[in-house]
């Protein structure tokens, strides 16, 4: 039996009689302890193992027995699209929408900062000296590339986003550059940037974006949101690195349910535990841990900061980051530790912190090294109850380290893309609180440098559910399209 493998059984036993797993009505995730689940075997998962990769017979992936997968738009090499765009690396969060003959669109992330010039046309550009944006590409539920295209530039560090239920996708800005800033933890000025950065932006599935950012839904460091059909919310969180960062939502001013698009001018707020101010989630919860919460509304959550053209900006870049959730800090919102992907899914969002589960921090920042002390927590917001719930906090690194990323299967089964500095593997967690390993990245460059730390990103099935969807994050990115028995290893 191979390290990974034994690695996989410790991960398996541990997750069963460690983790913290959510209780009550969400979708059949049960509450279960040691004794538990010591009276219960959890079903049993299948090992991974080396499966080359269908577009080159190079093995990339570790898979299920049965498994299949082929990569596609690996940036390692020059990749231009079919409007003659040049393809960006850091692909990230990304959605899949049905497409024409029986393809499915990819809407994907890429998360590029720096005031360096736009990918693309730059008079299309939100932002011409800003580098990140989407891509759009149709493929076969097998992941031949059928078409390509540029469907957002000038814009940065498009991190994640959301699925929209009326078929867009809401990129996430994941930071507060812009000329009225000043440098981020890079050092690079902000000088040469030309509009404000730090917002969402919606991207038809089926062409491109208007390139005008959603304003009223805050200037922070998004992440991802996911949206509530039924309430009308669009919920947001946010990953500030440095700092305590905060789970919000928008309420926009029409129903985009009704006229197809996300509008801007709404209300955003940020959530608190309701009669204890200032609750830090990001430290160690207890087993089941469940609050009732409320909302406070943000009353500047777009700032612009004076500045001079042409001259270093005066406010720091510090104060710009936390200007949004300082307005709800003081009406007593909570604490969370950087707060990444996040899926709706039968009335409720899931959503992940990633460095959450540890000892207490002894401020909200700045921490150099990431606010938070543990390796990860999984969270459910009941939007119709209006009750958050801890789906499943990490007992270590071996069992599941800085979750990331989140879907959910047909079957009810969370999928969660790891981002840590080691093996990083994509993980099921089962409505019976089971987690397991789907699939562990194995990449290797094109000289045999070991890239096996570089994280998976931007998870989500086809719409048939036959293909998982995933991106590499990292500077030589690429996409995976991976098939095979879902239902027999409960995915």
């Amino acid at each position: 039996m191979s390290d990974v493998n034994r690695r996989g059984l410790l991960r398996g036993a541990a997750a069963v009689a460690g983790g913290a797993v959510l209780g009550g009505p969400f979708l059949g995730f049960v509450a279960r302890d040691a004794a538990g689940a010591a009276g219960r075997r959890p079903r049993p998962r299948p090992t991974l193992e080396a499966v080359p990769d269908l577009r080159d017979g190079k093995v990339r992936l570790w898979l299920p027995d049965g498994f299949r997968y082929r990569s596609f738009h690996d940036t390692e090499f020059p990749v231009t699209l079919d409007d003659g765009t040049a393809l960006p690396g850091r692909h990230d969060g990304m959605g899949a929408f049905p497409g024409p003959g029986g393809t499915v669109r990819l809407v994907r992330n890429h998360e590029v900062g720096g005031p360096i010039p736009a990918f693309g046309n730059p008079a299309e550009a939100y932002d011409p000296m800003a580098p990140g944006g989407t891509t759009t590409v149709e493929v076969t539920r097998f992941g031949e590339v059928r078409r390509s295209w540029t469907s957002l530039n000038g814009t940065m560090m498009n991190c994640s986003g959301g699925r929209m239920p009326w078929g867009s996708w809401i990129t996430c800005e994941e930071t507060v550059n812009g000329p009225d800033v000043g440098s981020d933890y890079t050092g690079a000025p902000n000088v040469p940037l030309t509009k404000r950065h730090g917002f969402v932006f919606e991207v038809p599935a089926d062409g491109r974006s208007d390139r005008q950012p959603v304003t009223a839904a805050g200037r922070f460091c998004h992440e991802s949101v996911a949206y509530d059909p039924r309430g009308g919310h669009l919920y947001l969180t946010e990953d500030n690195f440095g700092y305590a960062s905060g789970f919000y939502r928008y309420t926009p001013p029409t129903d985009p349910m009704r006229t197809g698009r996300l509008a801007d001018g709404g209300r955003l707020q940020m959530l608190a535990v309701r009669g204890r101010p200032n609750r830090d989630l990001a430290a160690t919860q207890r087993r089941h841990a469940t609050y009732p919460v409320e909302w406070v509304d943000i009353d500047d959550p777009a700032p612009s900061f004076p500045y001079t053209p042409g001259q270093p900006a005066p406010t720091p870049n510090d104060t710009a980051l936390t200007h949004v959730a300082r307005q709800g800090w003081a009406q007593g919102a909570a604490y969370f530790s950087r707060l990444e992907g996040a899926v709706y899914d039968d009335g409720v969002v899931y959503f992940t912190a990633t460095q959450g589960g540890g000892p207490a921090e002894t401020s909200v920042g700045p921490i150099a090294d990431g606010y938070g002390n543990g390796h990860g927590q999984v969270w459910a917001y009941d939007c119709r109850s209006q009750v958050l719930r801890l789906v499943y906090e990490s007992p270590g690194p071996d069992v599941l380290d800085f979750p990331d990323n989140v879907t959910t299967s047909p079957r009810g089964t969370l999928v969660v893309c790891e981002d840590n500095t080691s093996d990083n593997f994509i993980r099921g967690l089962t409505p019976r609180g089971e987690l397991f390993d789907i699939a562990l990245n194995r990449l290797t460059s094109s000289t045999g440098a070991d890239r096996s730390n570089d994280e998976f990103a931007g998870s989500t099935f086809s719409p048939d559910g036959h293909t998982l969807f995933v991106n590499i994050q990292a500077s030589r990115g690429m996409t995976f399209a991976i098939w095979g028995d879902w239902a027999r290893i409960g995915v």
